[in-house]
Formats: C-alpha cells, sequence, structure tokens
C-alpha cells in the first residue's frame, strides 16, 4: 500500500504499488474512481462496463482497460459467455456502483420509482431502481468469489429499504452471503463527509468481514491548502448574499434561498460536506465554489488525472473517491480472499 498525502497524488504513481495478483471487473464505473482505489491497492482492474460515452472516453484515457463495454448492463448479460474472455469467469471482485438518484434523500425518491430515466445525454433511458437487479443478473453470469456494491445512504432510509430485502434475496438466489455497510469516507483517508452503503457479497464461505476504519478526520482547510486558484470566479450577485448569511457549515436554505438551497458553505476545520454532481460547495472566507484543484484533492483523485474537458465537479460527484475504495478493498483481501486462497 502506498503512503499517500491526502489529495496529492497522480496516477503515475500506481507503479510503485506492489501487486496482489487479484482481478477486479468493473460495472457502471463512471470516470473510475473504485477502479483507482483498487489499483492502489494492488489489484488488476481488467476493464468494465458503461454506458456513457464519455465517461467511457475519460476511463479508457487514465486507466488503459484491457477490456472495455460501452453498453447498458443488459446488453452486456446478453453476450453469449463464449464471447467473453475467459478471466471475465475467474474474477476475484466484480465491482458496480449501479446509478442511485433513484434512492436519493433529495428529490422526488418514491414519485419516480419505476419512471424511465435519461440521466445524461446519450444514453438509452432506464429505469434506474432495477439496475441493481441488472447487476446481480452480471453477478450470476460471471460467478465472482466476492461482490461489491455501493450506493447512496437514502437506500437503507424509509420505503427504499424494501428494495435492499430483495437486493439480499437475489444475492442469495445467486448462491452468495451479504453484508451490508454504512461506511463515511471521513474516516478513511478522505476529507469529505461522505457516507455510502456498500454491498460486499461472496460465495466462498469466508468469514464475515468486520470493518471499523477510524482514521482522524481531514479538515478542508488542510485539504486544499496551496490548491487555491489563481482566478476563480467570482461570486454571482445574486448568491453572495446568501453565502455571507450562512453560517459555516451551513446550507443556503437556512438563509431563505430558494435557488442552490443545497448549496454550502463549508466550515474549515472540519471535513469537506459531500462532493456531488450538482451542488455547489463554497469555501469558507472567500466568496466563490471550490475549484477545479480543490474538487481533485477533496475527492482523493490523482492530480494528473485527464478530465477530457468534462466537468471536475460531476466526475468527482460521481465517483467513488478512490482512498475510499483502497481502504475497504485492502480489508477484503485480508479478511476474504487471503483467507479463501490460504485454504
Amino acid at each position: 500500500m502506498i503512503k499517500l498525502k491526502h489529495g496529492d497524488w497522480n496516477l503515475t504513481d500506481l507503479k510503485d504499488v506492489s501487486q496482489n495478483g487479484l482481478n477486479v471487473f468493473s460495472c457502471f464505473h463512471c470516470g473510475g474512481g473504485s477502479t483507482m482505489g483498487y489499483k492502489l491497492a494492488g489489484y488488476n482492474v481488467l476493464g468494465g462496463v458503461e454506458i456513457d460515452p464519455k465517461m467511457m472516453e475519460l476511463y479508457k484515457t487514465n486507466h488503459k482497460p484491457k477490456h472495455s463495454y460501452l453498453m447498458g448492463v443488459k446488453e452486456f448479460c446478453k453476450i453469449p459467455n463464449k464471447e467473453l474472455p475467459g478471466e471475465l469467469f475467474d474474477l476475484d471482485i466484480l465491482d458496480g456502483s449501479p446509478p442511485c438518484s433513484s434512492f436519493s434523500m433529495a428529490g422526488n425518491r418514491e414519485k419516480n420509482w419505476g419512471d424511465k430515466k435519461k440521466f445524461r445525454e446519450g444514453q438509452a433511458k432506464q429505469v434506474l431502481d432495477d439496475l441493481f437487479f441488472d447487476f446481480i443478473d452480471i453477478v450470476e453470469k460471471l460467478q465472482p468469489k466476492v461482490v461489491v456494491a455501493e450506493n447512496v445512504k437514502g437506500m437503507i432510509q424509509g420505503n427504499a429499504r424494501g428494495y435492499v430485502k430483495q437486493i439480499f434475496q437475489a444475492l442469495r438466489s445467486a448462491g452468495y452471503s451479504c453484508q451490508l455497510f454504512l461506511l463515511n469516507a471521513a474516516f478513511m483517508g478522505v476529507p469529505q463527509q461522505r457516507e455510502r452503503v456498500f454491498f460486499v457479497a461472496n460465495r466462498i464461505n469466508a468469514p464475515d468481514l468486520v470493518l471499523d476504519f477510524c482514521e482522524k478526520p481531514i479538515a478542508i482547510k488542510n485539504a486544499i491548502k496551496n490548491k487555491a486558484p489563481i482566478n476563480p470566479k467570482p461570486m454571482s450577485t445574486k448568491a453572495k448574499p446568501f453565502w455571507e448569511s450562512t453560517p459555516l457549515g451551513g446550507l443556503f436554505s437556512e438563509c431563505g434561498s430558494e435557488t442552490g438551497k443545497m448549496n454550502r458553505r463549508s466550515n474549515p476545520s472540519k471535513p469537506s460536506w459531500t462532493i456531488t454532481a450538482n451542488v455547489s460547495t463554497y469555501h469558507w472566507n472567500e466568496p466563490r465554489r471550490l475549484q477545479e484543484k480543490e474538487l481533485i484533492a477533496i475527492q482523493t483523485f490523482p492530480q494528473d488525472y485527464n478530465f477530457l474537458g468534462q466537468g471536475v465537479g460531476y466526475v468527482c460527484g460521481m465517483s467513488v473517491p478512490p482512498f475510499m475504495m483502497q481502504r475497504l478493498s485492502i480489508e477484503i483481501e485480508k479478511q476474504l480472499l487471503a483467507v479463501y486462497y490460504d485454504k
């Protein structure tokens, strides 16, 4: 494992990581946040499945995957097994982050369940809340030793908990025992309060995974030190009064803002709020949004990541922080896969 400072690493550093000989394949990989986490932990990521051509272009540019499939998971599942590389049927981990906006606590939630949506240009309409079960179809097809699936905290809140029960049942039917964890990236080396649900399932009769991440949280002022922009875009005259009135760590909506009401003013002594694709995080004493280099550091993306002109906030907001997945995948290797291979 490379010892890295928060946000201060490059893709070129991966050449110094000791390899563990374990293979991963990723679904819904977006720009590859989880992929970078696995690589930092020493795994070999073979490639993945992604429906968004812009995200696939990012992934290929930055990660040089061996096997890439630009298509939806339903389409991938229809590929005859004999037409797929043999190594995909001998995976150590099948990773996936099914699009999760249907379960977010923001927005309409239940009102939108079952609706077909096009959640980014260039994609076919899909029923987002069905994609997790389409992912499990790939689990049944490829039969990996371990399955890791990430989703939003809203998955375990309110009526969405019924989906969790169905997911457990589907994985059990596929031959997997499953555990569910609510993890906070702030205790996993990421300078960000980001709570996410992780399903970890296995078919190798491994003992239960025990997770207790307790790294000291990193304050945002330390995470983005020396990364301030030279000519930051000034705040709009409409937003500035709300920023001025919002207490450190508070929401603009607390001060009456109806537009951008989920926007936040940072607290310099605490980790950043969750970086999302659509919500802006503002500096604590400068009237501006956090800028690209700062977002990259907060998300623990590498400094040399090539965004190919795509919005940094969008790519980071849609991705698993690499350090978060690094910490989790190290424990999976130690507690599950190492035990299996030592038998």
